[in-house]
């Protein structure tokens, strides 16, 4: 078990089916399996708060320790969410050889957007694809790909063959130039074109509301010549 690496402690699981992971999923608990190579798959059940902290420090690796047995290195294969609390359903992990290169989905995290001269003459920064797959050995997977866009102009656009992986990780693309990571259009105007519209309203019907007090007046005049 490699210094520094986060564990999750797991309990065995032994109850099965759609009720019983209901009833675990009712009391904070996640249903879990861990896949070991060509070995039996291991159930297990965690509460959801310990996974969440885990998940939250977007390390790809990290150790799991089910009850009774020794710590194994294992990465996410799946996680299922709730669709409307986004309450994690179930976690599928994989244990992995630290010595064998593995794939895996890393986010892609940009910086240096306050400083783009496009995005300070008031472009719009799109962030068009977040996360890449990558293989590595397990502990060369890093957390996330850091993207400099500080020198993004208006109508800059910035592929992923454009992206330095990191030294052991090679990026997973047929195509990289045809990825998008970001792009910088030129600043967007419709609200300032309805407002003119607007104005331009506001001044039509106040003419008709001027010539319409002319026409009462003028009415009212003939009526006092009778």
């Amino acid at each position: 078990m490699a210094a520094g690496r986060s564990t999750l402690k797991v309990a065995p699981r032994a109850d099965f089916g759609s009720r019983a992971s209901r009833r675990l999923r009712n009391e904070g608990v996640v249903p879990g399996v861990v896949y070991s190579g060509g070995e039996e798959a291991t159930a297990f059940q965690v509460s959801e708060r310990e996974v969440r902290n885990i998940l939250h420090e977007g390390a790809a690796l990290f150790d799991l320790e089910v009850e009774g047995s020794k710590a194994v290195p294992v990465v996410v294969k799946e996680q299922q969410l709730h669709p409307v609390r986004g309450s994690i359903q179930h976690l599928d992990l994989q244990q992995v050889n630290l010595k064998e290169a593995i794939q895996a989905d890393v986010a892609i995290e940009l910086e240096g957007a306050d400083e783009a001269p496009g995005v300070k003459a008031s472009g719009v920064l799109e962030h068009v694809t977040h996360e890449i797959t990558v293989e590595a050995l397990p502990t060369d997977i890093p957390d996330k790909i850091v993207v400099d866009v500080s020198a993004m102009e208006i109508n800059d656009t910035l592929q992923l063959s454009a992206v330095t992986a990191p030294e052991g990780v090679t990026f997973i693309a047929e195509e990289p130039d045809e990825i998008t990571i970001v792009n910088l259009s030129p600043p967007r105007v419709e609200e300032v074109v309805e407002t003119e519209v607007e104005e331009e309203t506001e001044l039509v019907g106040e003419g008709e509301a001027e010539g319409g007090d002319d026409a009462g007046e003028g009415d009212s005049g003939d009526s006092d010549g009778e």
